[in-house]
């Protein structure tokens, strides 16, 4: 049986209408500081704000050795107007005797609200879908994060319920919002 890690080798390069979702590299480094040492743009996700390059070199140092080892790494997300580097997305919790998927993302605050994170998202459910051959994809955000909900609401997928006292972060616990989509609802989006 394949496995998920296993589309990832060779590191497939996706594209949307504005964006390439490709990896992250030392060239990077700058632009990924300039974003995540932004205290709006770590506010909910389980990382502290950069507080330095070094932090930023450190997480891409993490990245490179997940692709090395053929494990699953993030797809950096390229601005295609600029080459520009404004986030990362990924799968993470991936279960290959399911097919199952959870993805996570984070986005530049300067390019919030222009339906980027939208595009970047509705890809890689149709990547997971379509190629890989997922069931189930999944993602999770903080109660009190709107624009994360607003993202998955608009990629089609359903709210399944509140995860009460589910993840500590930054030292305390946190209620998430649980949303999926499943092959079947693509299907039925698509007109399948």
């Amino acid at each position: 049986m394949k496995t998920i890690a296993s589309y990832f080798d060779p590191f497939p390069i996706l594209e949307t209408e504005r964006t390439r979702l490709r990896p992250i590299t030392y060239s990077d480094l700058e632009d990924m500081y300039g974003y995540c040492s932004h205290p709006d743009v770590s506010r909910y996700t389980t990382w502290d704000k950069h507080k330095s390059k070094e932090d930023a070199k450190a997480f891409i140092d993490f990245v490179l050795s997940r692709y090395e080892a053929d494990q699953l790494g993030p797809w950096g997300i390229e601005y295609k107007p600029t080459g520009k580097l404004i986030g990362s997305c990924n799968y993470l919790n991936c279960d290959s005797h399911t097919m199952k998927a959870e993805i996570g993302y984070v986005l530049s605050h300067e390019y919030w609200n222009k339906g980027i994170m939208t595009e970047v998202v509705n890809r890689i459910i149709e990547f997971g879908f379509t190629e890989v051959g997922l069931v189930r994809i999944q993602a999770m955000c903080m109660v009190n994060n709107a624009g994360s909900a607003k993202v998955m609401e608009k990629t089609g997928m359903k709210f399944e319920g509140v995860l009460r006292n589910y993840a500590k972060v930054k030292q305390e616990l946190h209620d998430l919002n649980m949303y999926a989509i499943t092959i079947e609802d693509y299907r039925s989006l698509r007109g399948d």
